[in-house]
């Protein structure tokens, strides 16, 4: 019987990290477990009521450590950029900067272990094609999907991150896997494992600077996200 953490809706939501650092890489996770998390991603919303979305779960040793080798080699291309990047913002803003560099040091720490993680998660949709209908309908799905099976997993001690690098080889993924690629869009690679303590606090984040009403007013522009190595925290 899977004991859960007995935490609240507002305590889950609040407290469901991107958890790199603190994942248990020596603990198996049964498929039992994963089978009872996704229970809770198929009642998700879904475009048009329909289920367009598949998840695919590596266990297998062999096959996590060769997409660990590709997202290691996707880390490698991304990482200098990615510090650049943080370094300008960390100079005007100390107190981002300090939790940035944490971020960072996480990442790498992921990057270095990924191999050893009990499972990871491929999220995909239905359609390869590059219509945004098939891109929005396939993300509006498996997205809620996914975010719901995170949700669940954090109940059950299980840490997840979404991760994106792996995306820059997604048909080296699709072969490794026997995931039909000209049908099928993944969409993230989420490790999964135990967590190590499951005292998680709320991150530090601004409300006010991402609230409009009625009219859009900002302070600062918006700047895309690099994606990929160390995002979202």
């Amino acid at each position: 019987m899977t004991t859960t953490l007995g935490l609240s809706a507002d305590e889950v939501l609040l407290t469901t990290r991107a958890v790199r650092r603190r994942l248990d890489f020596d603990r198996p996770v049964p498929e039992s477990l994963l089978r009872e998390c996704a229970r809770f991603a198929v009642q998700a919303p879904t475009s048009s009521n329909h289920q367009g979305w598949h998840f695919v779960f590596v266990t297998e040793r062999s096959k996590v450590e060769a997409l660990a080798a590709i997202y290691r080699r996707g880390s490698d291309l991304n990482r200098t950029r990615f510090i650049e990047a943080s370094r300008a913002r960390a100079d005007r803003d100390p107190a981002w900067g300090a939790q940035q560099a944490r971020v960072i040091d996480s990442g790498i720490h992921l990057v270095e272990n990924m191999h050893r993680v009990p499972a990871m998660l491929i999220p995909c949709a239905a359609g390869r094609s590059e219509d945004p209908r098939h891109v929005v309908e396939g993300a509006g799905s498996v997205v809620q999907a996914a975010w719901s099976f995170m949700l669940a997993a954090r109940e059950r001690g299980l840490g997840t991150c979404w991760t994106t690098i792996h995306l820059m080889w997604e048909e080296e993924v699709a072969q490794i896997l026997g995931i039909p690629y000209e049908e099928v869009r993944q969409y993230a690679l989420i490790p999964v494992a135990y967590t190590i303590g499951s005292d998680f606090k709320p991150a530090a984040r601004n409300l006010d600077g991402v609230l409009s009403f009625n009219t859009w007013r900002r302070a600062a522009p918006l700047v895309p996200t690099l994606g990929g190595l160390y995002e979202p925290s």
